[in-house]
């Protein structure tokens, strides 16, 4: 039997969360831990789930910016399904979802190890990006609040003597 795709389709919590537990090696969540539904309905344009039969067995969220800029998030694949296109189906799909909505631009992250499925396999150009890791924030002395706050001030004062800021040429 082939798989489904269904853009928005029905799926679970519960669901949701053993395959998350599966893709990303982690312990399963109880829905009243990590409920799906209630964050994929206040942040999602759309998702993809895929089926086999009535077992789920891929799922991909596409977050955005309610204009023109999506981003595809938590693509996860069962593993006994891996390696029969499902991961690239379900970014095709998600693409497709995210146009479809008006965006023009669909964003991903990843790890390097998965740069051959998202660059090679689905067709995204590499584009430079940043990652800042707020659970650190508190333990980084630069990224404190009142140092920050302090910081510009200071730059602000020093800028302010030197007369009016001028863009820098070539």
């Amino acid at each position: 039997m082939p798989f489904t795709y269904e853009w928005r389709g029905a799926v679970t919590s519960t669901e949701l969360n053993a395959l998350h537990a599966e893709a990303f090696g982690t312990r399963v969540f109880g829905a009243d831990e990590w409920d799906w539904i209630s964050l994929l309905e206040r942040h999602s344009l759309g998702w993809v789930v895929a089926r086999d039969g009535d077992e789920l067995v891929g799922f991909a969220n596409v977050l955005w910016d309610g204009l023109v800029h999506a981003w595809i998030q938590d693509v996860m694949v069962a593993k006994r399904r891996r390696g029969h296109d499902l991961g690239t189906e379900l970014v095709a799909r998600s693409a497709d979802g995210a146009s479809a909505a008006g965006c023009e631009y669909l964003h991903v992250d990843f790890e390097d190890e998965l740069r051959p499925f998202y660059i090679d396999a689905c067709g995204f150009r590499p584009a430079s990006a940043g990652l800042l890791a707020l659970a650190s924030r508190e333990h980084h002395p630069t990224l404190d609040p009142d140092r920050l706050r302090a910081d510009i001030d200071a730059v602000i004062d020093h800028a302010s003597d030197r007369g009016p800021l001028r863009p820098r040429r070539g």
